[in-house]
């Protein structure tokens, strides 16, 4: 039997997620493996300080689930928050062209992906 990690033991509190996020799932993956596992306070400084386009959309869903929290039990200690479950699924792509020399054309892929956290 498998030793289970500290943040797959602690219980979910409250989630939040946002569906066809306009950013690419792996560049927002970059953003959230930093996140996974760190005390909500850290790792709101953590989103303060990456340049990445990613982190405002990440660090607004981070924040719509602390608020989830609090929703469910005001007593929650904002410190104790640990972000227990952290991922990034892919969701449609926007297929678009541009023209290009000689009559053709290229196809461009513009990504979205699904963003979930969950905080305990």
């Amino acid at each position: 039997m498998k030793k289970r990690s500290e943040t797959q033991r602690r219980k979910t509190i409250a989630k939040a997620s946002m569906s066809h996020a306009r950013v690419a799932p792996r560049k927002a993956r970059l953003v959230i493996d930093r996140i996974r596992g760190e005390n909500v306070t850290q790792a709101l400084a953590t989103l303060e300080n990456i340049t990445r386009g990613s982190n405002s959309i990440v660090k607004k869903i981070l924040q719509s689930a602390i608020a989830n929290a609090f929703e469910k039990d005001s007593a929650v200690n904002p410190d104790d928050l640990i972000i227990t479950e952290a991922q990034v699924d892919k969701g449609r792509t926007l297929k678009r062209i541009r023209p290009r020399a000689k009559g053709r054309a290229t196809q461009i892929l513009k990504r979205s992906s699904h963003i979930t956290l969950s905080v305990g």
